[in-house]
This record gives C-alpha cells, structure tokens and sequence, in this order.
C-alpha cells in the first residue's frame, strides 16, 4: 500500500528506551538519554541498552519491516508492542491503547484479539494435527470445535494448506510448516500481525514464495504487519516502509526507494551498496514531466520543442499517448523533405506505470526510445528517458561513495 501521513496511526513507540539490568531506571537510563552510545552504557554500569530512545508509527494495512543486525534492538522493539518486554521509558500505543500498562487478564485478552505473532520457528504442537494448531488460539479463546475449525480452515485456504488440514506438522516441509504458523495468526482475524525473523529459516526460493505469498494475502486483508528482518533485500521488497536500527537506536526511517536513493548516513549506504537498485527504484523517482507536442505543431517545430530530450509524445483526446517523436526519426524526415509532423512520428514505443521498477523496464529502455508512464486510464503522466535510468543508477552510486571516502578522510 501506498502510506499515507493521513493515515490512521494503529501502533506508535514514543521515546522508547528498554535497559537490561538489575537496575533499568538508574544510571544506566541516564547515561543512555544523555546520548552516550550501547556499548559505553554497558561499559560503564554492567547494564545492556536494548532501545534508546526508538519512536515510530505504523499506520493502518501498512506493512513497517524494522531491519537490523544482531544487537541491533529490532526484536526488543517488536515484544514491546506486545509486552513480551517491559519498557524502561517512553510509551507504546496500540489501536489507542496504552500496552505496557495492562497486565494480567486484560493483557492476555488484548493479545489474543488484537494481534497475531509469527515467529522464525515454526513452534507447532507435533502431536496435533494441522487444523487443530492452526486453531489452538481460538481453543484458547474458548470458541466452539466447529466455529474454530471453520475459521482454520479458512486460514489454511487462504496459505494454500486446506488439503493438509488433517496432516501432521512432521508430513510438511518447512516452508508448509511456516504456511501453519501464518493460518495460526490469521485464524483469530487479529488487526496486528507481528511477525519476528518469519522467513529467516527457510531456504531461499521457499522464502521468496513465502513473501509473495504474505504480500498478495496482505493485499486482500489489509492487516497491519510489523516485520523484524536482518535481510535488507527481504526489507526493501516488502516493506511499505523501512526502520533500520543500530545498537538499539533508528537510524533511519523511509520508503525502500528513499532508503535505497536517499540513504541518511555511511551506515545505511553500507548495506544498500550491494542491493540491486534496480529492482527497488521505481518510475515514478526517474520519470520527467511529459511535456508532449503540442497540436497542430509542424516537424520542425515539434523537433524544436525536443531540446534534449530523447523523444516526445502526440497525444489522442483523451490524453493518451498515440505516437512519439524522437529527434533522430525528425531529421530522418525533415532530410526527405517532409514538413508535416506525422512523417516524423512513430508508434511502436512502450508503455509503463509509475509503479514499475527499473528492471521491469530495463529491456525496453535500451530501444533507446523514451517509455510513456500512464495512470490506470492510460493517459500519459511521465515521460522516461532511457538515459535516466542510468544517471540515477549512478546517482547512487556516486553517494555511497562519497559516504565511503567521508569515512576515511
């Protein structure tokens, strides 16, 4: 989904710090809000920073994918919305709740309605059966067999697993197993899915099948994911948005392209430098205003009206690009002495949404003509150059660079 900042906010951390020690809230917390970095703090007190100072929102039928290396807080960030972990400072809100301040009761009745977690293991019950793991949170709920049966299988059609109802976990492989856990926490219809390393001990074709999987259930759902991964490829292909996190603090929080164009520090053009860019950057970062010919206009003027551009398009009434002009097929046309603006035109040029990445169009682009980018309508809102897939591909480049040479300078 495209995140809007209008969007309702369903899980927020504000200033949220978690120490680990016999004392949190001494001097370990006042050192680590004074600034002074994780390993320091441990240093210094024997206490461990796992969050200093974390704040972000994820708002509705987002998917919000917390990436990091180990030790970086991402999974303490993740049982704080759950309270797996109690905070030092700060708060974590869910849905308008205040989660660190239920408990007992209340907080069990909270988790088992408003969220379902994943975990990286699959956690399954070996001796039940398939549909009885996948309903065990409706058990515990204490909805009826039949109902919850309904509902799991439900759950397992949706993973592509209802054949299995009545297999055994050890019948499955792994990544059907991780299907099982994904049925598990979809079956209570939660609104919050947490899902922690979810895919990170599969191989990788299941994996990528299972992300494929997750996003096209996500698209007919809608519910609201917080992913932990320390895979940034995983990050940037699923992700909505993207916190990366290091020694417990945010680095930085964006879209996969403003991550991958735009990174904010050395540190996060570090693990951007060998993913493919391509594959992440989108039209819509590269294409130009369309700027078409303008009716009416002759060769030479519509050749004039080029400039440096690799081409322009004639659009129908409608908006809708008819044909394009480049500047080689004008003077191609002007030099057999033709005035008229359609023998310069021509009509075998692709088309593109805004949406598409770099790669889908990559082939196209190297005709050498300019791609129309259309809306849904099919009228023209962009135009892309073939060479400014390169200028940006290198636009890159050329930063994580210059964040490498201001590292050893």
């Amino acid at each position: 989904m495209a995140t809007s900042t209008d969007a309702e906010v369903i899980i927020e951390l504000d200033s949220v710090y978690k120490i680990f020690g016999p004392q949190p809230r001494g001097r370990a917390l006042q050192l680590a809000k004074s600034g002074m970095k994780k390993n320091d703090v441990q240093a210094a007190t024997e206490h461990v920073v796992g969050m200093t100072n974390v704040s972000f929102k994820v708002h509705r039928a987002e998917t919000f994918v917390i990436m990091g290396l180990s030790g970086s807080g991402k999974s303490t960030a993740i049982r704080t919305v759950n309270k797996l972990h109690d905070i030092t400072d700060g708060r974590v809100i869910v849905d308008g709740v205040d989660v660190q301040a239920l408990s007992g009761p209340p907080l069990q009745q909270f988790r088992r309605e408003k969220m379902g977690m994943v975990f990286q293991h699959f956690a399954l019950f070996p001796h039940r059966s398939v549909i009885d793991n996948t309903g065990y949170g409706l058990k515990v709920q204490g909805i009826d067999k039949s109902e919850r049966d309904k509902k799991s299988l439900e759950a397992l059609n949706l993973v592509g697993l209802g054949p299995f109802a009545h297999s055994m976990p050890r019948e499955l492989s792994g990544g059907m197993q991780q299907r099982v856990g994904l049925a598990r926490a979809l079956a209570a219809d939660p609104d919050v899915l947490l899902m922690d390393e979810a895919f990170s001990a599969l191989d990788p074709l299941i994996r990528r099948q299972m992300q494929d999987e997750m996003m096209a259930i996500n698209a007919e759902l809608q519910k609201t994911i917080l992913f932990i991964t320390h895979d940034l490829n995983e990050a940037l292909r699923i992700g909505d948005r993207v916190c990366i996190m290091k020694d417990g603090a945010v680095v930085q929080i964006g879209t996969p392209e403003e991550i991958l164009t735009r990174p904010a520090t050395g540190y996060v053009a570090e693990f951007v430098q060998d993913v493919d860019q391509g594959r992440v950057i989108k039209v819509l970062e590269v294409m130009q205003e369309p700027q078409p010919v303008v009716p009416g206009t002759t060769l030479q003027q519509g050749l004039e009206s080029l400039g440096e551009r690799a081409g322009a398009f004639v659009l129908d009434d409608a908006g809708c690009p008819r044909a394009v002009l480049t500047a080689a097929d004008a003077v191609r046309a002007a030099s057999v002495g033709s005035t008229e603006l359609e023998a310069g035109l021509r009509t075998d040029f692709t088309s593109c949404g805004p949406e598409c990445t770099l790669n889908e169009i990559y082939a196209a682009a190297g005709r050498g003509l300019p791609i129309a980018c259309v809306d849904d309508s099919g009228r023209l809102v962009g135009n892309l150059d073939p060479r400014h897939i390169m200028e940006e591909m290198g636009r890159v480049e050329n930063l994580i660079d210059d964040f490498e040479r201001e590292v050893f300078m």
